[in-house]
């Protein structure tokens, strides 16, 4: 998960946390409900994506292309490494997951 993503994340599940409890002066009782907080990580761009694979594999970002497979964005990037060697990597938009 990129790194930033991942604090921005933490930052986000910390406010809520405090926002929380600081409604409440009381400590809660067991029987209330407990409340669910859904987090949604932001898409990563297509820029982000040929960034974040430039910088992992040590080769230039050639082709990009998006492309929808099974409802989910992913983008489909073609490297060229200094020693001429091309190939192509996949990259879920929503995750940043390399697949």
């Amino acid at each position: 998960m990129n790194v930033r993503r991942f604090i921005g994340l933490a930052v986000l599940l910390a406010a809520a946390l405090r926002v929380e409890g600081a409604s409440s002066d009381s400590p809660p009782s067991p029987s209330a409900t407990p409340r669910v907080i859904v987090l949604t990580a932001a898409s990563m761009s297509m820029d982000q994506a040929v960034k974040m694979a430039e910088q992992r594999f040590h080769a230039r970002v050639v082709k990009a292309e998006a492309e929808q497979e099974n409802g989910h964005k992913v983008y489909v990037l073609r490297l060229l490494s200094e020693a001429g060697r091309v190939w192509t990597v996949r990259v879920d938009a929503a995750s940043g997951a390399l697949l």
